[in-house]
């Protein structure tokens, strides 16, 4: 949970970047983060904390 919201916190406060949708896939717990204004940025964080 506390990855959550560390790239959250990250993504609005000091990127500057509006979050459109974040969702966690059930079978591989992947998470899936959807942000900029036109919602250009697609960023997957795997449960150890790596980003893609």
């Amino acid at each position: 949970m506390w990855l959550i919201y560390r790239s959250s916190y990250y993504l609005t406060y000091l990127a500057l970047q509006p979050i459109h949708i974040i969702f966690v896939d059930e079978r591989t717990y992947n998470l899936f983060v959807l942000v900029g204004s036109q919602e250009e940025i697609e960023v997957k964080i795997s449960p150890n904390g790596e980003f893609f």
